[in-house]
C-alpha cells in the first residue's frame, strides 16, 4: 500500500465522522480533496485491500429492545423474490442468502430488530415470535427459526494501521 492509501485506510478503518459528507471532513483531516479520498477508496476496493464498507448498528443505543437472527427455509427459485420481501421491512437490517444452508435447508437470514413501534398492540413476552408470525403469513414462508440476540460480544472495527 502506498501512504498516501494508509492515510486514508487509517481514517475509515474507526468510526467516521457523522457528517452530510463524511469523505469531506475525512479529506479536511488528512489534507485531501474529498474527490480524492473517494478515489483511493475505489482503488482499495478494487485491489481486494477493502472488501466492503458498512456501518456497525449499535442495537440498543439505537432504540431498539428486541433482536434476533431469523433464518428462513426459502425454495431456490424464490429466494430473490422472497429476499426483496423481507428486505423492505424496516424492523430488518440485514437480509441475505447463505450457502450452504443452515443445517441444509435455511438458505435466508435476516436480522430483526424491534421497538415498541413495531410490536405495538402485542402482548405478552414473546413479541418477537408474534413478530416473525405475521412476516411469515406475508411472505408464504412457514419454515423459520429464531435465533435469539442475547449479548453483544464485540462491536468494533478491525485496526490496522
Amino acid at each position: 500500500m502506498t501512504d498516501e492509501e494508509k492515510r486514508v485506510a487509517r481514517q475509515v478503518q474507526g468510526d467516521i465522522p457523522l457528517d452530510k459528507r463524511p469523505f469531506g471532513a475525512i479529506a479536511r483531516r488528512i489534507g485531501m480533496e474529498e474527490d480524492d479520498v473517494i478515489v483511493v477508496l475505489k482503488g482499495l476496493q478494487e485491489k481486494g485491500i477493502i472488501r466492503r464498507f458498512g456501518a456497525v448498528l449499535r442495537h440498543k443505543r439505537a432504540g431498539f429492545s428486541d433482536n434476533a437472527m431469523v433464518v428462513w427455509a426459502v425454495p431456490e427459485e424464490r429466494c430473490e423474490e422472497i429476499g426483496a420481501l423481507l428486505a423492505s421491512y424496516d424492523s430488518i437490517s440485514h437480509c441475505y442468502e447463505r450457502t450452504p444452508p443452515l443445517e441444509g435447508v435455511y438458505n435466508i437470514f435476516t436480522m430483526v430488530h424491534l421497538t415498541g413501534e413495531h410490536t405495538e398492540g402485542i402482548d405478552g413476552v414473546d413479541r418477537m415470535g408474534v413478530f416473525v408470525g405475521k412476516v411469515s403469513e406475508d411472505i408464504g414462508i412457514g419454515e423459520y427459526r429464531i435465533l435469539r440476540s442475547i449479548e453483544e460480544f464485540k462491536k468494533s472495527s478491525m485496526e490496522y494501521f
